[in-house]
């Protein structure tokens, strides 16, 4: 695509991650023209692997991406490998403007952007993200099981989670961190299921290596008091942050979450804009997100058909009118 064409699909995609090729692949193959706008950021990008998908279990991220551009091949989807910045409303739809200078117009638009992990403020979780420090025991305890684990106190559902990893490793370590002091009907189910608790805030992660020299994403944490508890892994809950200067420009209805307020079918609150994947929810995983996707491209197809037939009916009219 050439820097000052403008072209016109039906809709526009923004971001290229399974949501937003999903999509794109069930618009596609309604014969509907696409592009999927993408600025290359995935939010798993800092995983090994991806878990979980059916056929593709273990593939690493950048690799299941790539299969799903080739399987868009047959369907003429175009890609803009940039970042959607500005949205302007159009009579009959949206002009999308990129960081490279690049115009781009469609009568919907979805957002599929993702969303940025918020990571807990303490030394060394950025570097361990993604290997280390984890987020979902579904995603990633296989690798980890029968090894010391350990769970950040950082969300509300953190006691949960330390529970739940038990079903992964017998030697797992509570840490309340920022909760607090916990109410004793949360030390008694912690403690009934086995799990340690270690009080004070966390100070560090601390990386390490393997017993062959090998680098480790992590070899255990720090408390403030200077007590270092060994760890393979720590998970926890981040926090999440959907907004992007696109998104802020729309002015679509955020949730107290982070993410993008949609309804049931993936609709925004601001006229021919949809959402899916995880910026609208980030707890979706690959699976859900693909299954989204196709829901939303049906429904954003049903409106783009009642549209056709409405400028039918208006070219019958004005050709019955002598005009």
């Amino acid at each position: 695509m050439n820097r000052n064409d403008t072209r016109t699909y039906d809709v526009v995609i923004v971001g290229g991650g399974i949501a937003g090729l999903g999509t794109a692949l069930v618009l596609g193959r309604a014969r509907r023209s696409v592009v999927v706008i993408d600025a290359g950021t995935p939010r798993n990008a800092p995983a090994d692997a991806a878990y979980g998908f059916p056929t593709r279990d273990g593939t690493p991220p950048e690799h299941l991406v790539a299969l799903a551009r080739e399987d868009l091949g047959p369907y003429g989807v175009d890609f803009l490998d940039d970042r959607a910045e500005r949205a302007v409303d159009t009579a009959r739809g949206w002009s999308i403007g990129t960081a490279g200078g690049r115009t781009v117009e469609g009568r919907q638009l979805v957002i599929a952007s993702g969303l940025r992990d918020i990571l807990p403020d303490i030394p060394g979780a950025r570097e361990a993200w993604g290997r280390g420090l984890l987020q979902c025991p579904y995603c990633h305890g296989w690798e980890v099981r029968d090894q010391a684990l350990g769970v950040l106190g950082s969300a509300p559902t953190s006691i949960h989670q330390a529970i739940l990893l038990r079903q992964w490793s017998d030697d797992v370590t509570f840490f309340p961190h920022t909760l607090g002091a916990l109410s004793e009907d949360d030390r008694h189910r912690l403690r009934r299921r086995g799990v340690r608790i270690a009080e004070g805030r966390v100070e560090a992660f601390l990386p390490g290596r393997a017993d062959d020299g090998a680098p480790r994403p992590l070899l255990g944490v720090r408390l403030q008091d200077g007590a270092a508890v060994p760890c393979v892994a720590v998970f926890c809950e981040p926090g999440a942050d959907a907004g992007t200067p696109l998104l802020a420009g729309l002015g679509c209805e955020m949730r107290d979450d982070g993410c993008v307020s949609t309804d049931d079918i993936g609709r925004t609150s601001v006229e021919r804009v949809w959402a899916v994947g995880n910026a609208t929810d980030p707890a979706a995983q690959l699976v859900p997100a693909a299954g989204d996707a196709y829901r939303i491209a049906v429904a954003v197809n049903a409106i783009l058909v009642e549209e056709d037939c409405e400028v039918c009916l208006e070219a019958e009219e004005a050709v019955s009118e002598g005009v």
